[in-house]
């Protein structure tokens, strides 16, 4: 077996005692001595420090990256400001998504954030969208998600600047005579801080965040169940070459000016089929939120069942939701069988549990929108 890539904050996170596992390719906590619950539990009524730094951070420069960038991702780049970030997608001939990614304008040159499975083949993707007119560098540099309610307590103390910026703002700023580039939206639905950060100063950084009284560190399941509860897609599970934005119900990720009528229509990959869906409403199936009763978690996979025994659909992400107090899922259903309040049944080892079809997210989300 090839030996797994470490994060600059791999010997930190064995000492704290995290339970290292693998995960696209890296050597990663899935949880601390606190454990899963906990640490979920921590994250929603404080703040958790998450590594993140196996992500994919990429600049693309050049005479025009916003325009080059909008002939792969179905999003308005162009249309993006200087300090701004927006959420996008990656979209294959077909209208699938080969990857979602977040896009930060940066000034002179464009910063992405792409996923740490994917970020290989999203690199070789835009070097040959975007030709030799603009360079794409894969960045060295670790990656931290600062995250909970009282996140903006801890910035006001080492780095108040940042607590300027407003949800998926970007910026550059000084952190202890260390520049890092920080944004502010959050995978866990809380309120919270990206900063990326040079590697060789990651480690640093890291530990003085931890001696701040409510940060804990916390693993890759807790980071799951988090998201699951704030209904955001995990891409290879939720979204994936196959599922079109419109199917997963990221049609708002479809920038206006590259829709029908829009200034820049279309000029996208799968832009004849994701535009089609938009307007026509033929899609087939849809991504849905599952909310469960019990305690028994239902996990990806599980097959889901109408009340009168007709085969509806399937879970793509699911477990149980702290917050919630019961089993929270994502999945896809025919569009007949997806009205919100519906019951359905998922089939967990030979039963067949009940669940409700629910609006998402699971939790009120806490995004800092001034």
């Amino acid at each position: 077996m090839d030996e797994l890539n470490k994060t600059p904050l791999y010997d930190l996170h064995v000492e704290l005692g995290g339970k290292m596992v693998e995960f696209a390719g890296y050597s990663m906590p899935v949880q601390y001595p606190l454990g899963v619950k906990k640490e979920h539990e921590h994250t929603r009524a404080a703040c958790g420090l998450f590594d993140v730094s196996h992500m994919g951070q990429v600049s693309v420069s050049g005479p025009a990256p916003a325009k080059a960038l909008e002939t792969l991702v179905c999003a308005d780049i162009v249309g993006l400001p200087v300090g701004m970030q927006r959420y996008a997608l990656f979209t294959n001939d077909e209208g699938g998504i080969i990857d979602d990614l977040m896009v930060a304008n940066a000034g002179d040159h464009l910063f992405l954030v792409v996923n740490a499975a994917c970020k290989a083949q999203d690199i070789a993707h835009l070097r040959t969208g975007l030709g030799s007119d603009h360079q794409v560098e894969e960045l060295e540099r670790g990656l931290l998600a600062l995250q909970g309610p009282q996140a903006s307590n801890v910035m006001t103390r080492l780095c108040p600047d940042a607590c300027e910026l407003v949800f998926m703002q970007h910026g550059v700023f000084d952190m202890g005579g260390t520049e890092v580039w920080i944004s502010r939206s959050g995978y866990t639905g809380e309120d919270g801080f990206e900063i990326s950060i040079p590697a060789a100063q990651t480690d640093a950084i890291a530990r003085r965040l931890l001696q701040e009284p409510e940060v804990e560190a916390i693993g890759l399941g807790a980071r799951d169940s988090l998201r699951l509860e704030a209904g955001l897609c995990l891409y290879g599970h939720d979204i994936d070459q196959s599922t079109t934005p419109v199917e997963a119900g990221l049609i708002w990720a479809v920038g206006k000016p590259r829709r029908r009528g829009g200034e820049r229509e279309a000029g996208f990959l799968g832009a004849d089929m994701i535009l089609h869906q938009i307007q026509a409403k033929d899609h087939r199936r849809k991504r849905v939120g599952l909310l469960g009763e019990g305690r028994a978690p239902v996990r990806e996979g599980a097959e889901l069942y109408s009340d009168d025994d007709r085969h509806i659909g399937v879970v793509t992400s699911g477990g149980f939701g702290p917050s919630v107090g019961k089993p929270v899922a994502l999945g896809y259903v025919n569009v007949d069988d997806a009205d919100i309040g519906k019951g359905v049944y998922a089939e967990v080892r030979g039963k067949r549990l009940p669940m409700t079809i629910s609006k998402t997210p699971f939790v009120r989300p806490g995004y800092h929108r001034g």
